[in-house]
């Protein structure tokens, strides 16, 4: 089984823990329905949002339900109990649209923390009221995906363009969750993602949110389909998704609103199959239809038969419903699966799982994956010269030319000392972001800058691979990179490199690698094959004596690794091996096929 294990260990929990142990049982369990659709109900004017605290705004705030909780806190409570009483075992918060960045359509900025901390109160309450300890009932603190966007331009004529930032998000919700938690939440609950970007920000201010506060509450994560594509509306396919949010350890993956069950039902099949955590769906009530009272077609038995089909199929663990169900429907699905048994979690192959907007996974099995080096300033004059005169347009010809002929990670490179590498970095990314042809790979972010590594990271949706990192400067700033790439989502590169400098003999290289593993693995958690070992390649026939088993030194050095460090991948800088012939193309593509021939015989992985 991989290391760390999916979900966390019930153990862990600080809080929610009852939740996981129910999960664990073997039982379905069941979420409430919309909240959107109850509150139209009411037909609520202008001055039923406003209240006395906002009587005198100066914006409408018609349609803020979120703004109710503090307003008309009866409703809400009234629609938590509805679904309390119709069985629903997890109900959600008013919260939807509870932060900074939402409510300033409304420029009601400064109110986010007092929606979030009334809003769980009110659920808490609810479920409080209605928890026995025969049917225990949870609160789940939600987490909605933001009317901005960090990794889709707003604007058609500028690609690179973004209306907010990886730090703007990740401010925004950690303001929601503080107020969340205060409010007495058991669960966070990441949803209706449509963008994996703002929902890795989500997860990085979680896990910062958790270690503030030396707490752990089990996490929840869906994500949206929005069309027959079978893709989020960012542009990844469902197991790319899974593959860039993995590193949450979240309690429950899966999917809701966009589409009613029926539509849903071969991605949620696909979670089922490639996901070893728990599995949640809760859809819309089939498709939008202005004329149906709830604005949604289908009636409870119409989705409670749908998704007990899914439950027969063994694809979940936790149902409820989206837009347009009602407590009807949620006692419907209760009545559906209560005697049909939750999804098996499966064991899962141990892989080295990247995306971009497609996966890209590897074992022990997989050929030999081709890193494309020409978007590197370093290595090639040709892009260097493209940044340099700002020919964005041309350069992302040269990763797209790169994708065509086989590259399966593009290597982006910006250090260069004339260049102002993260602006380049952050430019470049956010172009090939809108460059499908080219990010559906996986990006490797290489840069001996750490500033340039995160700035990178906070651009890209995908699960990227950072080159590199190493004990060069230490081992408490080597564990602190490793924790924000694992915070990141990302894997690393690691140079066999430590305080006494490179590793340059096979027994160099066995310390280094061997004792960076076990800190990585041991300390900071760190998934062995999110590991990637660079055991460095050096140049032969240089005409020094001790240079001469550079090469046997380095294929000797994979061997071991391979055996020794379980899951752990190799690369190398293979063109390094012929530097001493650079001019004489025939004789370093001969000494490449032969280095290449036996150092992938003993496990070398990519390069």
């Amino acid at each position: 089984m991989t290391y760390p294990t999916l979900p966390y260990p019930i153990s862990s929990y600080t809080h929610g823990a009852e939740f996981a142990r129910r999960l664990t049982a073997g039982s379905i369990l069941v979420l409430d329905g919309a909240m959107g659709t109850m509150i139209q109900t009411y037909k609520l004017g202008e001055q039923d949002f406003r209240g006395e605290r906002f009587a005198d705004h100066h914006k409408d705030v018609r349609g803020n339900n979120e703004l109710l909780s503090l307003v008309r806190p009866d409703i809400i409570s009234t629609i938590h109990e509805q679904y309390l009483e119709a069985g629903s075992d997890v109900i959600s918060t008013n919260t939807f649209g509870a932060t900074r960045v939402a409510q300033g359509d409304y420029e009601l900025f400064d109110i986010a923390y007092d929606l979030n901390k009334a809003s769980a109160e009110l659920a808490r309450a609810a479920a409080d009221k209605y928890s026995t300890a025969e049917q225990p009932r949870f609160v789940a603190g939600a987490l909605g995906p933001q009317p901005k966007t960090a990794s889709i331009s707003p604007d058609v004529n500028d690609p690179g363009a973004r209306n907010i930032t990886f730090d703007q998000l990740k401010e925004t919700y950690s303001e929601q969750l503080h107020g969340l938690l205060d409010g007495g939440i058991d669960i966070v609950l990441l949803e209706t993602i449509f963008d994996t970007l703002n929902a890795k920000a989500a997860i990085f201010a979680i896990e910062t949110v958790f270690e503030e506060r030396g707490v752990r509450l089990p996490v929840m994560v869906s994500g949206t389909v929005t069309d027959a594509s079978g893709r989020i509306l960012s542009g990844q396919t469902v197991e790319a998704f899974w593959n860039s949010v993995r590193h949450a350890r979240p309690i429950t993956i899966g999917l809701n609103c966009a589409l009613g069950a029926a539509l849903m039902r071969p991605y949620v099949a696909e979670l089922s199959k490639i996901c070893d955590t728990f599995v949640c769906v809760y859809p819309n009530a089939g498709l939008p239809n202005p004329m149906s009272e709830t604005g949604f077609d289908e009636t409870p038995v119409v989705t409670s038969s749908l998704l007990q089909e899914f439950a027969e199929a063994g694809f979940v663990n936790v149902v409820g419903g989206c837009c347009g169900t009602t407590p009807e429907h949620i006692a419907a699905i209760c009545e559906s699966v209560r005697d049909l048994p939750a999804r098996q979690v499966p064991e899962i192959p141990v892989k080295t799982r990247l995306s971009g907007l497609e996966p890209l996974n590897i074992d022990d099995d997989s050929l030999f994956v081709n890193v494309g080096e020409r978007t590197n300033v370093t290595g090639s004059k040709a892009f260097l010269r493209l940044i340099r005169e700002e020919k964005y347009s041309e350069a992302l010809d040269v990763a797209r030319h790169q994708v065509e002929n086989g590259a399966q990670i593009i290597d982006i490179n910006m250090d260069e000392a004339m260049l102002d590498s993260k602006h380049c970095m952050v430019k470049f990314l956010n172009l090939i972001a809108s460059e499908p042809d080219i990010s559906r790979v996986p990006i490797m972010i290489d840069s001996s800058k750490w500033e340039v590594i995160e700035a990178g990271l906070k651009c890209i949706q995908g699960k990227a691979v950072v080159n590199s990192i190493s004990m060069k400067e230490g081992i408490e700033e080597f564990k602190e990179h490793a924790k924000l790439c694992l915070r990141y989502g990302a894997a690393v590169v690691v140079m066999a490199f430590d305080e006494n400098g490179q590793a340059d003999n096979l027994a160099r290289r066995i310390e280094i690698c061997e004792r960076a593993y076990r800190i990585l693995v041991d300390e900071v958690g760190f998934p062995p094959e999110d590991i990637v070992f660079d055991p460095n390649v050096f140049a032969i026939a240089t005409g020094l004596e001790e240079h001469n088993r550079y090469a046997l030194d380095f294929i000797e050095g994979v061997k071991w690794i391979h055996q020794n460090l379980p899951h752990a991948r190799i690369s190398g800088g293979i063109s390094n091996v012929s530097f001493s012939f650079r001019g004489n193309e025939l004789m370093r593509e001969a000494i490449h096929t032969v280095f290449l021939y036996y150092a992938i015989k003993e496990g070398l992985t990519m390069g």
